[in-house]
């Protein structure tokens, strides 16, 4: 049988406001089209479907649409599995009215695997699919064990034990494979991915998943890599770059024949969906980055653009630099006295309270104009409405004061 890896496609996710379904929306073409011309039989899709637990209604049509375009009326297999940024429930159900077409839907953790029956060859697949396990899942499903240090054993081990326990339906006489949504310890995370362990209490260790499966697909990490230079333990990574982390990133699914019994070669397969994700660095200030702006450099793109200025940028001049190209998100402005800010510097300048950054940056941003009280009382307000918002309210302050130090 012929197998696609898929995962992390956050449906309803943004870019800093900006939405990224017609993106989305692109990459499910792309992706319907390959499973054709590919001839894929089984599609797996490890976790993080959407990028919350409460989607927006048009991320959950896409997806919809996209499980019925790729089962192509019971034609192929698709296997999802739910992820850290789902809510398991909803993934799931729809599962009484999608299994007759193919679409097998797992939402919470389980100690029985999925079978798939391939027509095409006539082979039969087992999948130790294991959506994201959180720790109270994890002692719930061993609950039946009686020893109590067992249940207070690492999360890793308990992972291998649930694993290698869905791993004892394998059989010679099927192609065996193995799917979750976890971190595994090694891998190379980026700025989007929403942490799922703490202080390394929620990773988890190769080992564990080395259950006698021929392929382990993996998801949570956005970056396509392989897990411990295991070619046949990977991330296939997310179709689209979703923070500027991920800037230059080639995006990709994985490929690879399975039979009974034989190692499987996993093939990288590059997509073109989804507009790429750049950093750009003007040194020579504004007028280098209209130079750039005139010769079409990525116009697709979104950007990021560190711009060094000597003197303030104003309102005017990012209004023009976004009127020419719709993709610019960021746009920060370097001025002289921050590339030369001594260490002492900007720890004096973090000890200054919000409301005297606030002006400083006013200052700066409007070429030398004083807020009135009113817009800074503004400000205040919004900065206490996010620290009450944030888990760390002096966290959130912090990276208050240090966006303000960036900007201005």
């Amino acid at each position: 049988m012929r197998i696609l890896h898929t995962a992390d496609w956050h449906f309803g996710r943004s870019l800093e406001g900006r939405s990224r379904l017609e993106e989305q929306a692109a990459f499910v073409d792309e992706l319907a089209a390959l499973v054709r011309t590919e001839e894929i039989d089984l599609v797996l899709l490890a976790g993080d479907v959407y990028d919350s637990v409460n989607p927006p209604a048009a991320a959950e049509q896409l997806f919809y649409e996209a499980l019925s375009r790729i089962a192509d009326g019971g034609r192929r297999t698709i296997a999802v599995i739910a992820g850290n940024h789902d809510h398991p429930e909803r993934v799931a159900a729809s599962s009484p009215l999608a299994a007759p077409s193919g679409i097998r839907l797992v939402g919470l953790p389980s100690d029985q695997p999925l079978t798939v029956d391939v027509s095409r060859t006539g082979e039969r697949a087992v999948i130790a699919a294991l959506p994201y396990p959180s720790e109270s899942r994890l002692r719930e499903l061993l609950s039946e064990e009686t020893d109590e240090a067992l249940l207070r054993t690492a999360y890793s081990e308990r992972v291998g034990r649930l694993m290698s326990r869905l791993g004892e339906a394998f059989s010679p006489n099927t192609v065996n494979l193995a799917m979750s949504h976890i971190y595994v310890l090694g891998g190379l995370e980026t700025d989007s991915e929403r942490p799922i362990q703490i202080g390394g209490a929620y990773t988890v260790d190769p080992s564990a998943l080395r259950i006698g499966s021929q392929y382990v697909a993996l998801g949570h990490l956005h970056r396509p890599q392989r897990v411990d230079g295991d070619e046949t333990m990977r991330y296939s990574g997310s179709p689209l770059a979703y923070s500027f982390s991920e800037a230059g990133q080639a995006k990709s699914v994985m490929v690879f024949d399975a039979v009974p019994g034989e190692p499987v070669k996993p093939q990288e397969i590059l997509l073109s969906s989804g507009r790429p994700l750049v950093n750009w660095k003007a040194k020579e200030g504004l007028p280098e980055v209209h130079a750039w702006l005139d010769e079409g450099r990525d116009a697709r793109a979104w950007i990021s653009l560190d711009i060094r200025m000597q003197e303030a940028m104003t309102a005017a001049d990012i209004q023009q630099l976004r009127r020419r190209h719709d993709g610019l998100v960021h746009i920060r402005p370097i001025y002289p006295e921050m590339l030369s800010s001594s260490g002492d510097d900007v720890r004096m300048r973090e000890q200054l309270p919000a409301e005297e950054l606030f002006r400083r940056f006013f200052v700066r941003q409007s070429g030398g104009g004083e807020p009135d009280a009113q817009t800074v009382q503004l400000f205040l307000e919004l900065v206490a409405e996010a620290d009450d918002s944030s888990a760390d309210a002096q966290g959130g302050l912090a990276s208050g004061r240090t966006e303000l130090e960036v900007e201005g």
